[in-house]
């Protein structure tokens, strides 16, 4: 399938400005997402484990999140870094059910502040969150997959 070059590249700055507000409020996000895990009853592992570490693996998908989504990022780099993330996990006494409500929730804290910040007020920008949410899932399945994947190996 050939795409056209020319509406591809008329794409690109909205599709940069969403990436770019998720990265610069990566803070933000790492907080608000902390604290939604340190209080849901599905996530207790996270309620005593360390709080600047919960905080610094939020903030680190966050603040890389345009080369997380990226085409130039290989389905392979994202296997190897969540497979063994699912296997630190495992040995750091997370329960499994509890690592993929996290990957969740991280990814809905995306979208609750892209839609927060009123991208979506035109076709082009709608156009422009589509593709993005289309990345985002992709990388967000690949990573619930390949942590389980870790998980499950390091038994």
């Amino acid at each position: 399938m050939h795409m056209n070059t020319n509406k591809s590249k008329s794409l690109v700055p909205a599709y940069q400005r969403l990436v770019k507000l998720i990265e610069s409020h990566a803070d933000e996000l790492s907080r608000n997402l902390l604290q939604d895990l340190r209080k849901r009853d599905s996530t207790s592992t996270f309620h005593t484990h360390d709080e600047k570490e919960i905080y610094e693996r939020a903030f680190n998908v966050y603040s890389h999140l345009g080369r997380w989504i990226s085409r130039e990022t290989t389905k392979e780099e994202i296997a190897k870094h969540y497979t063994a993330l699912g296997a630190k996990r495992r040995q750091e006494g997370f329960a499994l059910s509890e690592i993929i409500q996290a990957l969740i929730m991280t990814r809905r804290h995306l979208w609750l502040k892209v839609l927060a910040e009123g991208f979506l007020d035109t076709a082009l920008d709608l156009n422009q969150a589509l593709d993005l949410n289309n990345r985002v899932i992709l990388f967000f399945d690949r990573a619930i997959f390949y942590t389980a994947v870790g998980y499950q190996r390091n038994k």
